[in-house]
């Protein structure tokens, strides 16, 4: 259960396809949590106006600005807009947790004998996975910027994580190799086709 989410799109008029045929049209926020990166639909409370890249709190506690959470969607469901802020909500989620992905980078191990759990990271094979733990063995790394210095061949870590984030949150892409596995996100069940 998320704690706190980020607002990617709000509509304040709901969504365009709504409120034909004479409905009243109903102001929602499409947003992302900041602990597993889940994609929520939320309903803002009556009178309250949301801001993009605006943090609301969404526990169980009282809320003050959102008044329930609708449904989780899917990335596909996204409107243009939020798909837009994604990948800048998506790393500055990471920057404020930059305790907790930097720790990533120091424990993450193998998955098999033939796979680590480094290289599902976008843009590190083999020679990458060594050089990272060749250097965390000498001495854990203590932020991006030291694995950065310490790793120059890599490539910016935030980014790196960012686009994993993304590629994780694309569910419908995510069906082969390195994408099915899920190492930041808990992505929304596949949908099961029913038997004809």
């Amino acid at each position: 259960m998320e704690e706190y989410a980020i607002i990617l799109d709000y509509l304040p008029l709901g969504y365009v396809s709504e409120g034909l045929g004479g409905f009243k049209r109903k102001p929602v926020a499409q947003a992302i949590g900041k602990d597993e990166f889940t994609l929520l639909e939320l309903t803002p409370k009556p009178g309250v106006d949301l801001e993009i890249h605006e943090e609301v709190y969404i526990g169980k506690g009282k809320r003050d600005k959102i008044a329930r959470i609708n449904r989780r969607l899917r990335h596909n469901e996204l409107t243009a807009t939020a798909r837009v802020e994604l990948p800048y909500v998506i790393e500055e989620i990471i920057k404020s947790n930059e305790e907790k992905f930097v720790k990533f980078f120091n424990e993450a191990g193998p998955i098999s004998t033939r796979l680590h759990q480094l290289e599902l990271l976008p843009g590190i094979g083999k020679k990458h996975m060594w050089d990272i733990l060749k250097a965390r063995e000498e001495k854990k790394f203590e932020s991006f910027e030291d694995i950065k210095k310490r790793v120059p061949m890599l490539a910016d870590p935030v980014k790196i994580l960012v686009k994993r984030v993304l590629m994780e949150l694309d569910v419908d892409k995510a069906k082969r190799g390195k994408r099915k596995y899920v190492l930041f996100t808990r992505p929304p069940r596949r949908r099961v086709e029913p038997r004809k």
